[in-house]
């Protein structure tokens, strides 16, 4: 019988939730611009190799694992019964997208507020918002038989984009406010263009 022998060194143990834990209370206490992957990474307890093993940049830990987030997006979309009005399938996915735990943290108003009102982010969020709308422009594609970068599709993707964030614009004014009305009153407007 041989025993194993302990392993040399602090164990990695860490998740996506850890960092973006660890970042957000130092974006909190010096700003997004002020903190640096090295900060995060000591804050997280880890390397900065490991870091970017969750992460490819600063920029990307707002955003969480959006990813993955997409594709949930997908599925909530091709879920939606067939015989659904084509903008009451879209604005329903959009608003069951947007609900988020009471619990998690970083807060979502955190994590939107962050999103929408740092300069530095911004080049790199007009990528994930085209990730975004694509998923839109897909499933438009596919319940109307266009292709995806036809113009209904496409303008589909930037429309609801635009009246989502016309919502998400409102929510972070109002410490108050639910987002759920917001997103559901903004997206009535999907009717008088995606009508079929």
């Amino acid at each position: 019988m041989t025993s194993e022998k302990p392993r040399l060194g602090r164990p990695v143990a860490t998740s996506h939730a850890q960092i973006e834990k660890a970042a957000f209370r130092l974006f909190a206490e010096h700003g997004f611009d002020g903190t640096t992957i090295a900060a995060i990474a000591a804050e997280a307890g880890i390397g900065r190799r490991t870091l970017f093993r969750y992460y490819q940049s600063k920029n990307d830990i707002p955003w969480g694992q959006f990813d993955r987030r997409l594709n949930d997006f997908r599925t909530i979309l091709n879920d939606q019964p067939n015989d659904l009005p084509l903008h009451e399938a879209v604005h329903r996915s959009i608003v069951e997208f947007n609900q988020f735990p009471d619990n998690a943290a970083p807060t979502h108003r955190e994590r939107m507020q962050i999103i929408l009102t740092t300069p530095e982010l911004q080049a790199h969020s007009v990528l994930r918002y085209t990730q975004w709308r694509a998923v839109i422009a897909d499933y438009v594609a596919h319940r109307t038989g266009h292709s995806p970068d036809d113009l209904l599709p496409r303008a589909a993707g930037h429309i609801s984009l635009a009246l989502s964030m016309s919502a998400y614009e409102m929510w972070l004014k109002d410490p108050y406010a639910p987002l759920t009305p917001l997103l559901e009153e903004a997206m009535l407007n999907l009717q008088s263009y995606l009508r079929n």
